[in-house]
């Protein structure tokens, strides 16, 4: 990644958290066990439900399993992530956007191992190389998965793609998704047209 992709793609902190302090599973579970407030909470995160299924041979911590547009009345572009070399394509296979339309990024993922805390999504997209918008998405904090709940599925908020005639044409944008801890668990390059129509 260039050092320019870096300064782009720098997320927020989550207020009050502190890189590298993290808790073992075993540890959450003992975690102020009379406190029901917290018991909720944990609950909320699917801890203590069903059986972990996370391979312990793969080191990830978050695997992002694949990516959807979605568009009111068209079918979703999906990109299969776990494809090999799904991801070095997308730069050079863009997508098509009709101007004006609504759309949005649904992202299916799998956390193994570890609670995730504080998953992010940043984009940042140009046009001829100048920087047109710059996007983060909190999508929140996760459970490993278990044979209860394989997979999670996180819809982004609606986006509206520019119209006019000069907006139309050819953008490149990078994406990334890390934690709080700044560990970057996908980055990747990818680009779309503003099209006057499918």
């Amino acid at each position: 990644m260039t050092k320019e992709h870096e300064e782009d793609l720098v997320a927020t902190q989550t207020e009050g958290f502190k890189v590298g302090e993290k808790k073992t599973m075993q540890e959450y579970a003992e975690l102020d066990k009379n406190d029901e407030s917290l018991n909720r909470w944990k609950a909320s995160l699917g801890l203590n439900t069903g059986n972990p299924i996370g391979d312990p041979n793969d080191p990830r911590k978050c695997i992002i399993r694949s990516l959807a547009l979605e568009v009111a009345g068209r079918s979703d572009v999906v990109i299969d992530l776990s494809a090999p070399g799904a991801v070095d394509v997308l730069k050079d296979k863009p997508f098509t956007i009709k101007e004006g339309s609504t759309f949005r990024i649904k992202a299916v993922f799998q956390v193994n191992h570890e609670v995730l805390s504080g998953l992010k999504y940043l984009q940042v997209v140009k046009r001829k190389g100048i920087r047109v918008s710059k996007d983060e998405e909190m999508l929140g904090s996760y459970a490993p998965n278990t044979t209860d709940k394989p997979m999670y599925e996180k819809k982004f908020n609606p986006d509206e793609a520019p119209s006019g005639m000069l907006a139309r044409g050819h953008y490149n944008a990078v994406s990334k998704f890390l934690d709080d801890d700044q560990h970057t668990h996908l980055l990747f390059e990818w680009s779309f047209d503003i099209a006057k129509d499918w």
